[in-house]
């Protein structure tokens, strides 16, 4: 969840802290002593794992905990119980949750590290080389758009051919421009491990941040995030296990569910049905010019299924932000007599109090058109796309 992500953000799967860190242990790379806990009779034996003082983090999908207090250094077993007591079954509110925040159902508890510098590390696919790059800090501990911004001579990075594969020089080159010479070696077993992680699992994103060198000369994740493309999850059966539907927009998982797997809830008040990636983010433009506000992204696909068409109407009612609906679509392999034959089941099986621009376009459209006149609909036709998005508008006013 967060605050209005791109449809292209949220074709990926996140998984929680204690969850990467696991993934990481499995690929040898060392972590912090902890637990997770989700009741406060667990916290005596999570304690005696991690000694005191501790950290006690709440577990969410959302960035900002620190700053909104999910995040704690406890010296006794008092303070941690408070904490718990704080955050378990509780919603923690952040930057990028929105103002609702989101549910809090386990905390972990961690060793406390004594940190003697911070540093960034991160892997992302860079989409202008389409290949693999290790990204790295001096500047760990901030978010990397506040680096980018900041200080972007202090962003190093390696590309890695990923048909060659990670190399030691690779780690090297990075640990030299991080002023890390003396931890070569033991950054090296963070790097490739790290990097042979993200491609086996097929990752959007690994990062590190902070990667902590201690006072004792260790160098541990303090913090981790992995996020796992969504395209790819049919390959990964034990990564789909670590999904927390929990921490997702109720309505995107219902969505799923139902077969609509592309559809991003949004904080407008025009709903809009589309078939094709395309035409959704084009009609959510024309939209805004002319002064409404999409309530989400959703495309259809071209399955010829009227059920589908039902199953979106279903969606966007439960939204109370909705006032509002756009169906816009273009028939090439998707028939629009099928489109509008699901918008006149919709109108027999739904209580649909909002208004309802229709433009359709395509194959057997003077059939489509034939059957929503007979069915007697209340529907708003439109025969451009501009007219279609004047009239959503006009219908919120």
């Amino acid at each position: 969840m967060g605050s209005n992500p791109t449809p292209s953000e949220r074709r990926i799967m996140k998984i929680h802290e204690y969850q990467a860190k696991e993934l990481f242990s499995k690929y040898g790379i060392p972590i912090p002593k902890g637990r997770v806990v989700e009741r406060e009779e667990e916290l005596d034996e999570a304690l005696k794992i991690t000694g005191l003082p501790a950290v006690l983090k709440a577990q969410v999908h959302a960035g900002g905990r620190g700053k909104a207090g999910g995040i704690r250094v406890v010296n006794s077993k008092d303070e941690a119980l408070e904490f718990l007591k704080n955050f378990l079954g509780k919603n923690l509110i952040t930057y990028q949750t929105g103002p609702e925040g989101v549910r809090v159902s386990k905390v972990l508890v961690e060793e406390k590290a004594d940190i003697d510098k911070e540093l960034y590390l991160s892997i992302i696919i860079d989409p202008s080389q389409g290949i693999p790059v290790i990204m790295a800090s001096e500047a760990g501990g901030m978010e990397i758009e506040e680096i980018a911004r900041d200080f972007p001579e202090k962003i190093k990075k390696v590309y890695v051919d990923p048909f060659i594969g990670i190399k030691p020089f690779h780690a090297r080159k990075l640990a030299s421009e991080l002023g890390i010479r003396d931890k070569v070696r033991d950054f090296q077993n963070i790097v490739i491990p790290l990097f042979k992680l993200f491609i086996q699992n097929d990752l959007s994103l690994a990062e590190i941040n902070p990667l902590a060198i201690t006072r004792e000369g260790r160098i541990l994740p303090i913090d981790a995030k992995i996020n796992v493309d969504d395209n790819s999850l049919f390959r990964h059966e034990d990564l789909q296990e670590l999904r927390d539907v929990s921490q997702e927009d109720p309505y995107e998982v219902e969505a799923k569910e139902k077969g609509l797997a592309n559809y991003v809830k949004l904080d407008g008040n025009i709903g809009i049905i589309v078939n094709g990636a395309g035409l959704a983010m084009a009609v959510m433009d024309i939209i805004k010019l002319y002064g409404g506000s999409p309530a989400n992204f959703l495309d259809i696909g071209t399955v010829n299924n009227p059920e589908r068409v039902v199953n979106a109407f279903k969606i966007l009612l439960k939204d109370k932000n909705v006032k509002s609906i756009l169906v816009n679509v273009f028939g090439g392999i998707a028939r629009v007599d099928i489109i509008a034959q699901g918008i006149v089941e919709a109108y027999r099986n739904l209580d649909i109090k909002v208004p309802v621009v229709v433009r359709l376009a395509g194959t057997n459209v003077e059939e489509a058109d034939r059957i929503i006149k007979e069915a007697g609909i209340p529907v708003e036709r439109a025969y451009r796309m501009d007219e279609a998005a004047r009239k959503a508008c006009e219908g919120v006013r």
